[in-house]
């Protein structure tokens, strides 16, 4: 589905990604992880369009994924999520969705928008404002809905599960999990926490000073001593 060759991104005199090789299949569900600074959410930017990668290919499906614009990457089925919920001010939730549909699908469907509203809980909210009237698990729940309101067929979601208390996390958590399973899509998930890694993931990629480090399943990867000091901040921060 997705395959990133050598991208490397250079900010002045900075690297944040260097040499980034990653497949990604159908269906996979996959942890990218490391310490602050290691270059996760630089690489979601590449994938979506955000940033032009200063080396290196992408391609989704047949798709030459770095010709394409941001709304053209929402088309062939790219969406993504940011760590910081981003709702269109002054409208409803209802609404919030309905926007991103039309500029991820380029239709109007009411019918899935009740979907994705029943399937977050949302229901209730549906006519609400987006900003003042939802708690933070319900921001969070939002932040999804647009993006499955495009009808990806990858979805990145950017610590999704970020300050969210213990039994926000655990309900959330099964969400995404229930996702994943009724919707057979691949996902990948920027998360620093190594039990929901697990719990969630088939793979854990391990990104640290812009390389990837490791990609293998979670279990052997939080056994791997390179990784663990990447994480306690002996090789990055």
């Amino acid at each position: 589905m997705l395959r990133l060759d050598n991208i490397s991104v250079i900010f002045g005199g900075l690297t944040a990604l260097s040499g980034v090789n990653l497949n990604v299949g159908n269906g996979e569900f996959i942890g990218l992880v490391g310490p602050n600074g290691a270059g996760k959410t630089t690489l979601f930017n590449v994938i979506s369009g955000l940033v032009k990668p200063t080396g290196g290919s992408a391609r989704f499906d047949t798709t030459d994924l770095l010709k394409r614009p941001i709304h053209a990457r929402a088309r062939i089925g790219i969406a993504r999520t940011f760590q910081i919920p981003q709702p269109l001010h002054e409208l409803t939730v209802r609404q919030n969705l309905v926007v991103a549909q039309k500029f991820g699908t380029g239709r109007s469907d009411a019918r899935r928008i009740d979907e994705i509203l029943d399937f977050l809980r949302l229901t209730e909210k549906a006519d609400r404002d987006a900003v003042s009237d939802l708690a933070l698990t319900e921001h969070k729940a939002l932040e999804v809905g647009k993006a499955l309101a495009t009808d990806p067929k990858l979805l990145l979601l950017d610590e999704v599960l970020a300050g969210l208390e213990t039994t926000g996390k655990r309900q959330f958590t099964e969400t995404l999990k229930h996702l994943h399973e009724e919707k057979g899509l691949a996902i990948i998930i920027i998360e620093h926490d190594i039990e929901t890694i697990s719990n969630l993931c088939q793979r854990a990629v391990v990104l640290n000073f812009g390389k990837i480090i490791a990609d293998e399943t979670p279990e052997r990867i939080f056994k791997d001593p390179e990784v663990m000091r990447s994480y306690t901040g002996e090789q990055g921060a």
